[in-house]
């Protein structure tokens, strides 16, 4: 089966890659030229939904599968910020570091070294006959002060629930257990042997 990924993030094609090796997997850029999807829903899961629809109707073959993630970290002392806007949390154009190094500041402004919070990954799978979508959830703690150079993103801020390091210092094989992507990737991947 023919799985065409609905990003061009490197980061999150290579984790997915290596979560479903028994896929031949494709983003969605080697096919057609990339262009801007708006994500304007309120929830993980409708923004993963509108970048798979639109991926999918681009594409114009109905033979394919598009699956999207969209993930981000929430923040109990930001009231659950960042959440669905993780990605552009920095600004426009900003970089995995600008987000990261805005999120550690304004954790810190609050006049704490850390604060519970969780990754959230929604999947959404469209095909010709239908829509699906699952979710993965991981649990732990945001830092104010980074941690390690492995992963991308915000995980050398994040030590997940009963880990004493960041996911910027976890192996990939410890990450991969534990992720809300891996998580939402075991569901997908039961979705996925039925079609």
């Amino acid at each position: 089966m023919k799985l065409v990924l609905a990003t061009s993030n490197k980061g999150k094609v290579r984790e997915i890659k290596a979560l479903c090796e028994d896929y031949e997997i494709i983003p969605y850029s080697e096919l057609i030229d990339e262009f801007e999807i708006i994500e304007d829903a309120d929830t993980f899961k409708e923004n993963a939904l509108i970048k798979a629809r639109a991926v999918f109707e681009a594409l114009g073959d109905e033979d394919v599968v598009v699956m999207a993630d969209d993930s981000g970290i929430s923040v109990d002392i930001l009231d659950g910020a960042p959440g669905i806007y993780s990605a552009r949390y920095g600004g426009e154009g900003a970089s995995d570091k600008d987000n990261l190094k805005k999120l550690m500041e304004d954790i810190a402004s609050k006049d704490v070294e850390s604060s519970p919070a969780h990754y959230t990954a929604a999947i959404a799978i469209v095909t010709k006959d239908a829509e699906y979508s699952v979710h993965g959830w991981m649990y732990g703690t945001a830092l104010t002060k980074a941690q390690g150079d492995g992963g991308f993103g915000y995980d050398p801020m994040f030590i997940p629930l009963g880990f004493d390091k960041t996911l910027g210092e976890l192996s990939d094989d410890v990450k991969k257990k534990l992720s809300h992507r891996s998580k939402a990737l075991s569901l997908a991947k039961k979705i996925l042997k039925t079609l």
